[in-house]
């Protein structure tokens, strides 16, 4: 093994515990974890970019500090990890795709990357994303694969592959992802770690995307404490995103304790109209159940609302035509196939198609608002499948005509801009892990996050079965 285990595997807390007695440093504690990145990159495939130089730099400014009494606060030390939509000072953004030109100026962070930095965080290197961020797996034309550590045969899930996957591999703790139909709660689902997309505006974004309300940044971590601490971090603002919520100085982390007794909790098997795999219904069924032993009132609930299937498609492939016109046409070859097809399908839309799937988004996010005056949250499976074959974007073509065809629990709390959030609550026969999602009325992140921590308090910690180092 690539260094120790209970280093790569603590939490933000028990290594700033260390720092803190001076009985571990933050410079250990990176180079262990390049080490560890060494060693599974070839197996894993989760990073693009590795920073060593900049994380050992980081990590000796942060043991200095540390030595002098003088830490920058929770996070300071803490190993973090990139996603490769975010701009990095001083590393290309090629965002999974041949078509970004890497000889441009790369000298601004994107917000988030920017308030890690702030807070004396120990930045990795940046992890692999499908292109563009277009689909819920985990590989890119310029990338190749990323590898599910519970299965190497399996997607990671996307298209913040490599953020899961490190964060289940234990290569460091803190992992920036974005999520515009599924994308954080999607591999944090496969690959059994927990993922929060949060309000929209809670984590300022720029360069603006192409989704517009569809498009969140948030935390992936192993624990509910590791990503709100995270986020207290991400939340601060940043008057580059004009659609940033207010400065909100909140501590995420004072909102964990205290359980759910007593809330008002919905279970929704399938919202009405999803398919999903009898292993994964059982195992979701299971966790609602976990909930009234926890002394919530569980109550079942059938459909929500009609499938807004179409009306996102509508969204998705109007953005993902609109960022590829950015591009020169003559180098669409080297585009993944999926994508062109979806771009082909966004040039096809109307204005006034786009505005009625726009008003379908609203009328959504009206229906889950009076939802969530009868209920405190919502539970569902985060996704209805196992974590597909590597290479393969449809789990059943047959019935099915795109990706978002097998993912319908996660991009609906898109189109209503909620938080909701993925965590493990078991694994399949074959050893793949099961997401439970638990979604919270808008703006009240702090009810998602006490939830998934009444429940992750009742799970086993779970680590995929690593190929040898």
């Amino acid at each position: 093994m690539a260094g120790d285990d209970r280093i790569a595997y603590a939490t933000a807390t028990e290594l700033t515990a260390l720092y803190g007695r001076g009985a571990l440093s933050p410079v250990e504690v990176a180079t262990q974890l390049l080490a560890r990145i060494e060693a599974l990159q070839p197996a894993l495939n989760a990073f693009c970019i590795v920073d060593r130089d900049g994380a050992l730099a980081a990590a000796n400014a942060s043991e200095q500090r540390w030595r002098r009494g003088e830490p920058l606060g929770a996070l300071d030390g803490v190993p973090a990890t990139i996603k490769d939509l975010m701009l990095m000072r001083g590393f290309p953004t090629l965002r999974g795709s041949h078509l970004v030109d890497p000889a441009q100026d790369w000298s601004e962070d994107s917000p988030a990357v920017a308030r890690l930095h702030e807070a004396g965080a120990v930045i990795l290197g940046k992890t692999t994303t499908s292109e563009f961020g277009w689909k819920a797996l985990g590989d890119s034309p310029l990338h190749g694969v990323t590898r599910n550590p519970w299965d190497r045969a399996r997607t990671s899930g996307g298209s913040s592959a490599g953020a899961a996957v490190a964060a289940a591999a234990g290569i460091g703790v803190l992992h920036l992802g974005s999520d515009g139909a599924g994308s954080i709660r999607t591999p944090s689902a496969f690959c059994g770690v927990f993922g929060l997309k949060p309000s929209f505006g809670r984590v300022p974004a720029y360069p603006p995307s192409p989704l517009g309300l569809l498009s969140h940044h948030g935390p992936i971590a192993r624990t509910v404490a590791d990503a709100a601490a995270m986020l207290n971090a991400l939340a601060r603002p940043d008057d580059r995103d004009p659609y940033a919520l207010p400065a909100d100085d909140r501590d995420w982390t004072a909102a964990l304790e205290g359980g759910v007794k007593g809330w008002r909790v919905a279970f929704s098997p399938d919202l009405g109209y999803a398919r999903v795999d009898h292993e994964i219904a059982a195992a979701v069924a299971a966790a609602a159940r976990r909930f009234e032993t926890l002394g919530a009132d569980v109550e079942a609930v059938g459909a929500l609302f009609a499938s807004p299937r179409d009306a996102l498609f509508t969204l998705w492939a109007a953005g993902e035509a609109a960022l590829l016109r950015t591009f020169p046409a003559e180098r669409r070859h080297l585009v993944d196939p999926g994508l062109l097809e979806t771009v082909a399908a966004g040039e096809r839309i109307m204005a006034a198609d786009w505005v009625a799937a726009d008003l379908v988004r609203t009328a959504l996010g009206r229906r889950m608002a009076e939802f969530h005056r009868r209920y405190d949250i919502l539970l569902t499976p985060t996704m209805p499948v196992p974590a597909l074959p590597a290479g393969r974007d449809l789990n059943d073509a047959a019935q099915e005509r795109h990706w978002i065809d097998w993912s319908p629990f996660s991009y609906p709390f898109n189109m209503t801009r909620q938080p909701a959030a993925s965590l493990c609550c078991g694994l399949t026969s074959a050893g793949l892990p099961i997401g439970l999602q638990i979604v919270g009325p808008l703006y009240c992140d702090d009810r998602v996050l006490r939830a998934a921590r009444a429940f992750e308090e009742t799970q086993p910690r779970l680590r995929p079965p690593l190929p040898p180092q």
